[in-house]
């Protein structure tokens, strides 16, 4: 028998089941640590894990699949199974979850005329494709094959976007085709679930507090529905130039307590946040562009580096007072601080372009998405062949650019500057234009999804347009492996170092002198820092990854730093300082 809804109720196997789950990301934790997180989730007396599975990092590349390492989730469903777990899998293309472009892989932004999330043929060919080598691999790890996959989800916050119906249609037949037979539901916050749901699909709330009223919102639509907090936020997640928020634990557990009380279904989101290693932060769009930062800690039951915390003590608590709640798990696991590492190779980026990058030309600037890139930096170059102070309007670039003239940096453009327009300085009758830019993650919500980045079309510079560019598509799956250059002094500018680490312990790389960036250790991308930015004024090094001798950081800096020192530290710094909870 499957998971079955029945008169208001869950039940597995015939008998009465009420789901008590947590959320965690396998791709945003090395595969090393997912026992200890699994184990911690089962020691605070939950009977389930949920999962989203991203498209983006299963298929990076149109027909190249990956699925090991940290995309190795038969590995994570098979754990979670030996750990006496079960499991429910959010497979559906689109994610949110803060996460690069919601989970999209960017390479379907190459056709404009595709339309994302809908029932356009162009889009939903490519899903099936794609669903054509995921689906079954879960077929034997649903729980009637003797598996631990109880649920999986139609499309995700579809609500929130859309109303085509014959597109949440088409999720039902993949599964049918795939011979997927399990538990469907839909999800979303209690005002969009008309938009959202199926008739005959369960349909789940998201929310973190107003219990009463989401369930009445449920109630009038789907009278007699089970009560599941398919996302119960006891969080939130932060973007650079904003502060770290945080819920405090009591609140978190009271409102679990209500949820409780009405016996709910529960899946806290999340349990553990885990990190956006490399480029795979996300941004929201709203008013201005918000892009998440690299920690994704989202003051969740356990830290980024998977600490116990009161909130988890709280919930643990609190849920003893229903259910008989195992004694805590004993982790092996620890943080240490390894020092000073000093970084006294450099190199700039402007002298290693060969190497590290990919060479394109055409009329027009084409976006990244247009020059088969993903993710990175994309450097644009041009000859403008006038003299003096020249207008150019800054709407075509995207995120965060960088401008230099004749090979001298001029200024930085932003995509939130209010000022939609520099003007430039060209000395000479002819000169050498070069604008490096930046893709600080794409949207991950709402009506910007279709975010490309780089310079979307011609940019109009002097009341003209300049054609004939070259593009340098820098990916960083490649890093310099040498340090002798030209002796081009601009940022941006590699930096490299090593050290021992005895034990492999977690730590975190504290690079307060530095201003922006990446970090790499051993050729692993660890993310993005931005340190006049905030919250996060740490990158969080997973022992994992590390070597007991001869240990490689790389730090890529854009701007400029005051010391070519690093520190490895025990301790996260999230700035908390004068930030209110948006939940």
């Amino acid at each position: 028998m499957v998971l079955q809804a029945i008169d208001g109720q869950f039940y597995l196997d015939q008998e009465p089941f009420q789901i008590l789950s947590g959320a965690m990301h396998y791709f945003r934790t090395v595969p090393e640590h997912w026992e200890d997180r699994l184990q911690k989730l089962k020691a605070l007396g939950l009977n389930t894990v949920e999962t989203y599975i991203a498209w983006n990092v299963h298929e990076p590349k149109k027909g190249d699949f990956h699925f090991s390492g940290l995309a190795d989730i038969e590995q994570f469903i098979q754990l979670a199974q030996e750990l006496g777990l079960y499991v429910i899998i959010r497979p559906s293309p689109y994610i949110c979850a803060e996460w690069e472009m919601g989970g999209l892989p960017s390479w379907l932004l190459k056709d404009h005329s595709v339309v994302l999330r809908s029932s356009d043929t162009r889009f939903l060919t490519h899903v099936e494709d794609y669903y054509d080598v995921l689906l079954p691999k879960f077929r034997p790890y649903l729980f009637q094959k003797g598996g631990p996959v109880i649920a999986m989800q139609i499309e995700n916050e579809y609500g929130a976007y859309g109303d085509d119906q014959s597109y949440l249609d088409f999720f039902k037949q993949q599964y049918e085709k795939h011979g997927i037979d399990t538990f469907l539901f839909t999800s979303d916050g209690p005002e969009f679930i008309t938009q959202g749901s199926l008739p005959n699909v369960t349909t789940t709330l998201n929310f973190g507090s107003k219990v009463e009223a989401a369930f009445e919102q449920l109630e009038k639509m789907k009278p007699g529905s089970p009560k599941m907090a398919a996302e119960f936020w006891i969080g939130w997640f932060d973007y650079w130039t904003g502060k770290h928020h945080t819920r405090e634990a009591e609140d978190a557990a009271a409102v679990f307590k209500e949820l409780m009380e009405k016996k709910s279904s529960v899946n806290f989101y999340m349990f553990h946040g885990g990190t956006n290693f490399g480029f795979m932060n996300g941004a929201n769009h709203y008013d201005l562009y918000y892009p998440t930062i690299t920690s994704y800690d989202y003051d969740s039951l356990l830290t980024e580096n998977g600490d116990i915390t009161e909130k988890y003590r709280a919930v643990k608590q609190t849920l003893s007072n229903y259910i008989d709640v195992p004694e805590d798990y004993i982790s092996t696991i620890s943080s240490k601080s390894y020092g000073t590492v000093s970084l006294q190779e450099s190199l700039s980026l402007f002298d290693t372009l060969a190497q590290i990058s990919r060479r394109v030309e055409n009329v027009t600037p084409l976006p990244m998405e247009g020059i088969d890139q993903s993710y990175g930096y994309t450097l644009y170059r041009t000859t403008v062949n006038r003299q003096g102070d020249l207008s150019m309007g800054i709407d075509a670039v995207h995120d965060r650019a960088y401008v230099y003239i004749n090979g001298k940096y001029e200024t930085i453009i932003y995509k939130n500057d209010s000022e939609r327009k520099v003007v430039l300085t060209f000395p000479y009758e002819s000169n050498t234009l070069e604008i490096l830019v930046e893709n600080m993650g794409r949207a991950n919500y709402g009506e910007h999804l279709s975010d490309r980045k780089g310079i979307t079309h011609n940019i109009w510079l002097g009341e003209q347009y300049f054609f004939h560019w070259e593009m340098f598509a820098i990916e960083l799956d490649i890093l310099p492996d040498s340090y002798e250059g030209d002796g081009d002094a601009r940022y941006p500018k590699f930096f490299r170092g090593t050290f021992d680490a005895e034990g492999l312990h977690d730590t975190f790389i504290d690079s307060a002198g530095f201003t922006k960036g990446n970090a790499f250790i051993n050729g692993f991308n660890l993310g993005r820092y931005w340190n006049t930015a905030g919250p996060q004024q740490r990158l969080y090094l997973p022992g994992p990854l590390l070597k007991e001798k001869g240990n490689e950081l790389v730090i890529l800096e854009l701007e400029q730093t005051r010391t070519q020192e690093v520190q490895l530290l025990k301790h996260h710094k999230l700035d908390t300082e004068n930030e209110a909870s948006q939940i």
